[in-house]
């Protein structure tokens, strides 16, 4: 028998469900389908598309070393299929399921459609520990964490490839017609480079993670950078998580079993934002909490939503996280959570317009974890405390030197270290403000305490029975691993639950 394993965003040969049982199952057809489509659209980019790309050289080596070649073809990815299909005489095709964007879920219902009309048998897979068809968050946790015990999948042996099929070429950036995307500081794709970063972690940079990963002056080192790599699944979840787990087995001492207790619960709240995505693949685009849909102006700001994405709103600790972020593809997490907060509350932008801006500079997007987190730290969701960052603060406690704010904002060298996130304070702003560094574009104080007011005013119209639906949709069962994200422990509690846990 012939199979098509079709590959998505699971590029590795190792941990990877999918392609053991095509494995066995016969000659196997791996491919990898570049969609034009896909990549035209507002959250992806060509940064994205060289890390995957670079990723899809690794796994092809690897491939060819069990004796498969990778198959890569461009194109919609219903007449990708049809006509390999039709072409190799393959009628089963195996896949792992995929928790996307909106467009990647339509898509995929789409090849449902033609594989049914076709008699093609598509058998999904799961390959982390998010769970599809979950009828509520009840023993969620239990599930996923059984599944990231389980046996890692060992990479196959060999593989007999289907004889007679080219393997095509995996284009440019250029090719795709991608816009030019300067990312001068991106990390490279591809497993090696996942192994490395992963090993480095464990053994040597991940020691002070639990008190450096807020500060994107100690966090670049300190955190794991492996999103990427799992975002694309050059390394599975389940392998970092069983990584992580034997090296706490080894007993490491100083900060160690600290900083790794804290990384596996990172690795936790990935799959419990990821679940909140396939539960509710409308939360790319409508509030999870309905009534927060006339909260902010649906057209933006054009000038406001400009400055912001280009690190020139004039607030210095924003603007140089964002001006990071363009240069390499990657933000620690309270910054993201800043950047975020600033644009939707000081800015009073909506997160539909400010959310693409940041899926498409992040290299390791990933659809599942991003949506949710944009509408968590845009006060949208009904069951998380709104969190309004006062961007002068962040800079003060997180880059209480200068040298961050500096580094990405050269125009502010001259100033004195009291004033460089207040530079409308300095004596010589007069010659700097307006000329060199933007004039702030609102009052930090003022415009934190109109969107304070404006979002807390939900409260009076939130109707109880939608909070107890988002409850009972998306919020965890009081594990502690899901602080400020979980339902309460009675069901009675959740009228005074719409104080602690949201609007």
């Amino acid at each position: 028998m012939n199979v098509l394993a079709w590959l998505k965003r699971d590029l590795r040969i190792h941990d990877h469900p999918a392609l053991g049982q095509a494995a066995e199952m016969g000659a196997i057809l791996p491919l990898y389908i570049v969609e034009p489509e896909y990549w035209a659209l507002p959250d992806t980019s060509a940064r994205q598309w060289e890390f995957t790309a670079e990723c899809l050289t690794d796994l092809r080596r690897d491939l060819a070393g069990l004796g498969a070649p990778l198959i890569v073809r461009v194109g919609d990815a219903v007449d990708v299929l049809d006509r390999l299909c039709r072409q190799n005489r393959i009628s089963r095709i195996i896949s792992h399921e995929e928790t996307g964007n909106l467009w990647t879920f339509a898509r995929d219902r789409r090849v449902a459609a033609w594989a049914r009309q076709a008699g093609i048998e598509w058998k999904e897979l799961p390959q982390s520990g998010v769970v599809r068809r979950l009828a509520g968050r009840d023993g969620w946790a239990r599930r996923r964490d059984s599944f990231t015990v389980q046996p890692q999948v060992p990479a196959p042996i060999a593989l007999t490839p289907v004889a007679g099929v080219e393997p095509g070429v995996i284009p440019s950036a250029r090719a795709l017609r991608l816009g030019e995307d300067r990312c001068a500081h991106r990390q490279t794709g591809g497993r090696q480079h996942g192994l490395l970063a992963m090993e480095s972690f464990l053994t040597k940079r991940g020691e002070p993670y639990r008190a450096a990963m807020s500060s994107p002056l100690t966090g670049e080192r300190a955190c794991s950078r492996l999103s990427p790599y799992l975002a694309m699944g050059a390394l599975s979840g389940r392998e970092t998580a069983q990584a992580t787990t034997a090296r706490l087995a080894e007993r490491p001492g100083g900060r160690w079993p600290g900083a790794l207790a804290s990384f596996q619960s990172r690795l936790a709240w990935r799959d419990h934002f990821m679940q909140k995505l396939e539960d509710e693949p409308q939360i790319e685009v409508r509030c999870l909490h309905r009534a927060a849909e006339t909260l902010r102006p649906r057209d933006p700001d054009a000038t406001r939503l400009a400055a912001w994405a280009a690190g020139e709103t004039g607030l210095p600790f924003v603007d140089a996280c964002m001006r990071y972020l363009a240069a390499t593809g990657w933000l620690n997490f309270r910054m993201r959570a800043m950047v975020t907060s600033v644009a939707s509350y000081h800015l009073w932008l909506d997160w539909r317009a400010t959310g693409p801006v940041l899926a498409r500079r992040f290299t390791d997007y990933e659809p599942g974890i991003h949506w949710p987190q944009v509408q968590m730290q845009s006060g949208t969701t009904g069951i998380n405390t709104p969190r309004i960052y006062n961007p002068v603060k962040q800079g003060q406690d997180q880059d209480p030197t200068g040298a961050f704010t500096r580094r990405w904002l050269p125009e502010l060298a001259e100033v004195p270290d009291a004033f460089v996130q207040t530079p409308w304070r300095w004596e010589g702003a007069r010659g700097l403000l307006g000329r060199r560094y933007p004039e702030p574009l609102v009052d930090v104080a003022a415009a934190g305490r109109a969107a304070r007011d404006a979002v807390f005013s939900l409260r009076k119209v939130a109707p109880r029975a939608e909070i107890v639906e988002i409850i009972e949709r998306h919020a965890s069962r009081a594990d502690p691993r899901f602080v400020n994200d979980r339902a309460p422990r009675r069901r009675a509690q959740v009228a005074s639950a719409q104080l602690s846990l949201g609007l």
